[in-house]
């Protein structure tokens, strides 16, 4: 069932969007070669104490997965694109480094994803952010009052596929309110016109992710989490929490406010 949000909620969602924006901006800025992924947790840690906000994603655990997620964020390297439990693995010159992070603030629960490249850029890795990057902000200018939820999903996929990334529908965009994970589900393809209308006050967290090898096939770790790109390419995704409301979309998660 689909909740709509008050504005005095959406404001409230936007104080846990904040805290998240905080945690990407601090794993941003120390993401360098000989980083462990685990110092990466706790300084999300720390800055959820700070804020007095606590992880959604530290010990949830959805249908698929075997065991409660273990960490305040999900460190996705290289081939690795959702999921990555953040361990002893050190961070390597020219990583291809996926942050995905929330945060629940008196009640309410924000979640937002950034990818960055580690130390040396390389050119293929910078074609695959702008796209993920490029296929958001067209997600977001598609939330808009009136339309349809497949107008977001249709614009953030047309992105992917002119660029011959490949897309999987399984994980991606979804409702968030009070828990991180509410309907509707916002799969990163669709088709434009269809799915509910997009009402003010409807809250979902917009995520593509993207494939660099084209094919939209995935595998998992034997841990149960971590999702991969089949052939081994290398993979994507961003995210923000964005609320449906009279005057367009608001990121909740954007630094800025």
């Amino acid at each position: 069932m689909v909740e709509y949000k008050t504005s005095g909620e959406i404001d409230a969602m936007h104080a846990a969007g904040q805290v998240v924006a905080r945690i990407l901006a601090a794993v941003r800025a120390q993401a360098a070669p000989g980083v462990r992924l685990a110092e990466l947790d706790a300084t999300a840690r720390d800055v959820l104490a700070e804020a007095g906000a606590t992880s959604p994603f530290l010990g949830y655990q959805p249908m698929f997965a075997r065991s409660p997620f273990p960490a305040a964020i999900c460190a996705s390297v290289n081939d690795a694109a959702l999921h990555d439990i953040p361990g002893p693995y050190r961070l390597a010159d020219g990583d291809l480094l996926s942050i995905d992070c929330g945060a629940t603030l008196d009640g309410w629960a924000a979640d937002a994803a950034i990818s960055v490249q580690v130390g040396r850029h390389r050119p293929a890795d910078t074609r695959l952010i702008a796209a993920a990057t490029d296929a958001l902000q067209a997600g977001i200018a598609a939330a808009a009052p009136g339309g349809r939820l497949g107008d977001i999903c249709a614009a953030i996929g047309a992105v992917g596929r002119s660029a011959g990334y490949g897309i999987c529908a399984d994980f991606g965009g979804h409702g968030i309110g009070h828990e991180m994970h509410e309907d509707p589900h916002v799969p990163n393809v669709g088709r434009p016109g269809r799915g509910p209308r997009l009402i003010p006050g409807l809250v979902i967290a917009i995520e593509p992710w993207f494939l660099a090898g084209g094919e939209d096939a995935y595998r998992t770790d034997a841990n149960g989490w971590t999702i991969r790109s089949t052939d081994g390419s290398r993979a994507a995704h961003v995210e923000h929490t964005v609320a449906i409301t009279e005057a367009g979309p608001r990121i909740l998660t954007s630094p800025d406010g």
